[in-house]
Formats: structure tokens, C-alpha cells, sequence
């Protein structure tokens, strides 16, 4: 009786909210094949798009092959939000090779060089189920095992920084003031139990316990513990060369993915993340900038948008998601596309892309002076 309700709700939410992509791909007749084991874990996967009609992905993977194992539910529904053909294969290659060109926004304009970039990358590690099969004791040890690590990273002189726990009474655990600065000052992510979408996949919880991040002594390469996924790994820099903070990226990520157990990596859906939104390479590329003239008169950000996505980028506000342009303008800009590209094409998206905005954007100043 259980089985026909939810299947009844998610029929509902088929007709309802058709951009709810769980509900749109769901088939009962799949469901229904599954043995008693997988219903139950099926449902853990597709719950936050049940409790959140209005999802826009609708399911979160808990164990690294859910993907595989419940293919006839991820895999047309990554086609879908990845703009992947029936007709190709859902493939991931790499390429981190920054020497075939040089991406210097500063070379198009001086101002350039003073946009704040951010490139970061998901991983979870495969000998732990993902966030959201976790119970406290596996995030606790977790943080544990990652914390090992970093004290092994901390004397990289390229690399050395120090942990900050927020998990309650450790030998690295800040204050809440600590963390109140360190949210403001977008280094670390915020509250996660207050996401309704991250509660009902389970992956907040038991917060703040094995949560914290890792921040070298030059403030440009974090790495955050226990967010969404296991790992999310991060290079910034002030400056507009792509180039060197791809690479320094690269060069973090390798030295510690050395540290830790193995990475969960298909080459069928590359980076295994929690969210199929960020398969693939795993990684967002981003750059604030400010753009007046593209922004005038457009609060919520849908003609720059609409502009941006013919671009193959997505425009969010300087805070975030669903958030306004900033002072000045201030606008973040990264390329959509993460599975099937590799991590030179993302940066090639987002210099060319945001090389046409600026060239727009003057336009557009050029023409309000005549």
C-alpha cells in the first residue's frame, strides 16, 4: 500500500513540476522490479525530489554505484541537465594540459587582472559511502582520516597551511565566531541543515560533526571536509591568468589525493558525486566581474543569463545562488557543462565566454556615449 502512495506522489509531481527531472524519468515498472533491498535504497536516492517537488534534479546518489546500479533512473536524466544525445555514449575524458595556449583575460583588457577567480573540484572517497548513506561515526572518521593528511600536507611549502574543525571539542575546532568570519568571508560553506534539499537526502545531517576545511597560509587553496561531497578542493587567485590557477589546482589535487585512500572515479560518468549536477570532470570554474551595462535593469538576472547561456555559462548573484548582481554590478560567471568535457575545454568555455560579455559590455557602454 506504501509502495502504490509513493508511486501515486510521484505521478503528482510528474504533472506538476515537469522540471523535477526524478519525477519526470521515474518508472514504476522499474521500481517496482527492484528487490525489496534496493526499493528501500532506491527511495533514500529520489526522497529529496519527493519532499521537494520543485527540485530541479530531484536525487542524490548514497553509495558510489548507485549510478550504475540504478542506471535506468540516472542515466536519462543526466542526459538531460548535461545536454547528452541518446544517441552518444556518457563518457568522461581529462586533459589538465595548460601549456597548449595561454588564457590571460588581462591580455584583452588591464582591468581584467584584477577579477577574483575560483576553480574547485568534488571528490568522495570510494572506501566510504557518500554523505548521504553516512551515519556520524563515518563522518567523525572520516574528518579523522582526512585530518591525517593535511598534517602530512601542512609542511608542503607550497601547500602548508592548518585545519579548522567545526566539529565540537577536537584539538582543531574553531569558534563560532571563527566560523561566523570565515563564512562571511566565503572560504567556509554555511550552515548546511538550514538546505531543505541537502536535509532530505540526509546529507546534513548530524551537523556540524565532521565538517570543517583545510586553508593553506596563502588563503588561496582550500579544501572543505564533510560539505556535500566527501572533498571539495579549491584554488583562487586575484589576477585573470586561467593558466596558473588551473594549475595550481592540479598540482594541490595531486598532491593530496597521495595522501588519502582512492578517489571514486568512473570513466563512464567521471568524478562520482553526490549530485549528478557535478559528474564528470567535478569541477566549477569561476569569476567574479562586474558588468553595469549588461546588468541595467535586470534585478533577477534573466536577460544576462539568457545571454550567458548561449555562451555555455550560468550567471549567478555575487552571493550565490538566487542572489542579485553586487555592488558594482558584481556578477559570478562559470561554464555550465561538467560531464563529457574536460577540464581544459571549461576553461576555454569560460575565457571565451567571458571575453564575449566584456566585448558586449563595452559595446554596449560605447554605444550610450555616441
Amino acid at each position: 500500500m506504501m509502495i502504490k502512495k509513493i508511486i501515486g506522489e510521484i505521478e503528482n509531481i510528474k504533472r506538476d513540476y515537469p522540471n523535477n527531472l526524478m519525477a519526470r524519468f521515474f518508472s514504476a515498472s522499474n521500481f517496482s522490479s527492484l528487490s525489496d533491498e534496493h526499493k528501500k535504497r532506491f527511495l533514500r536516492i529520489i526522497n529529496t525530489g519527493i519532499k521537494n517537488p520543485s527540485s530541479e534534479m530531484g536525487a542524490y546518489a548514497m553509495y558510489a554505484d548507485d549510478y550504475e546500479l540504478f542506471s535506468f533512473q540516472f542515466d536519462p536524466m543526466i542526459r538531460a541537465f548535461h545536454n547528452i544525445p541518446a544517441e552518444s555514449p556518457i563518457i568522461q575524458s581529462n586533459d589538465w594540459d595548460t601549456n597548449k595556449a595561454l588564457y590571460d583575460l588581462g591580455a584583452i583588457d588591464v582591468s581584467l587582472k584584477q577579477v577574483s577567480m575560483r576553480v574547485r573540484v568534488a571528490r568522495n572517497i570510494s572506501s566510504f559511502p557518500l554523505p548521504g548513506a553516512m551515519d556520524k561515526s563515518q563522518r567523525v572518521e572520516f574528518e579523522k582520516l582526512a585530518i591525517l593528511a593535511f598534517d602530512s600536507l601542512a609542511n608542503n611549502p607550497d601547500f602548508g597551511g592548518k585545519y579548522l574543525s567545526i566539529t565540537p571539542n577536537t584539538a582543531n575546532t574553531i569558534s563560532n565566531q571563527e566560523y561566523s568570519r570565515r563564512v562571511a568571508s566565503h572560504q567556509m560553506f554555511k550552515d548546511m541543515s538550514a538546505d531543505k534539499y541537502l536535509k532530505a537526502a540526509n546529507i546534513s545531517a548530524d551537523w556540524p560533526f565532521g565538517r570543517g576545511m583545510y586553508i593553506s597560509q596563502k588563503e588561496d587553496f582550500i579544501i572543505w571536509v564533510g560539505e556535500e561531497d566527501h572533498l571539495r578542493i579549491m584554488a583562487m587567485q586575484t589576477g585573470g591568468n586561467l593558466n596558473q590557477l588551473f594549475d595550481r589546482l592540479h598540482d594541490g589535487l595531486g598532491i593530496i589525493g597521495d595522501l588519502l585512500p582512492s578517489f571514486a572515479i568512473s570513466p563512464k560518468y567521471g568524478a562520482i558525486t553526490s549530485c549528478p549536477t557535478n559528474l564528470g570532470a567535478g569541477m566549477r570554474a569561476s569569476l567574479h566581474i562586474k558588468l553595469p551595462n549588461l546588468c541595467a535593469n535586470d534585478a533577477k538576472l534573466l536577460r544576462i543569463s539568457a545571454r550567458a547561456k548561449k555562451l555555455g555559462l550560468a550567471v549567478r548573484g555575487a552571493g550565490g545562488e538566487h542572489s542579485g548582481a553586487g555592488e558594482g554590478a558584481l556578477v559570478d560567471i562559470s561554464p555550465s557543462a561538467r560531464l563529457g568535457v574536460t577540464q581544459m575545454q571549461i576553461m576555454q568555455t569560460l575565457y571565451d565566454g567571458v571575453s564575449a560579455l566584456w566585448r558586449l559590455e563595452k559595446t554596449i557602454k560605447n554605444q550610450e556615449n555616441i
